[in-house]
């Protein structure tokens, strides 16, 4: 599985969760650390994309992709031991894990597979 299958739509889930805490309690925190990181996950995936379609891999895109989910692990993390609410730091929190060592394990094994080109 490619990097950015997952990377566009956990960015669209943390942008679509950003803009409701914003809209549903007034949160600016989650209107910035919510839509912020989305919108960087979704550039990152989009060139993660790009090289691929190049037949390349994108290591910046990579990096980018496993600062973002490493660094809303440990926040939402911290988040969620100080108040035990599972929503929204609970699922953050584990779903940004999950998606940390998916990006740790592309690293480790080379990135995305490029497919041998069809003669």
């Amino acid at each position: 599985m490619h990097d950015f299958c997952f990377t566009i739509p956990y960015g669209l889930a943390l942008v679509g969760g950003g803009l409701f805490g914003f809209i549903q309690k007034g949160s600016t925190a989650s209107l910035a650390g919510g839509v912020g990181t989305g919108l960087l996950l979704i550039l990152a995936g989009y060139f993660s994309l790009s090289a691929f379609g190049k037949r390349k891999n994108s290591y910046l895109a990579l990096a980018i992709e496993i600062l973002c989910a490493g660094a809303l692990t440990l926040i939402m993390g911290q988040r969620y031991l100080q108040t035990s609410k599972i929503m929204p730091a609970g699922i953050i929190a584990g779903l940004s894990g999950l998606m940390t060592l998916f990006y740790l394990f592309k690293l480790a094994t080379g990135g995305n597979h490029i497919p041998a080109k069809a003669d």
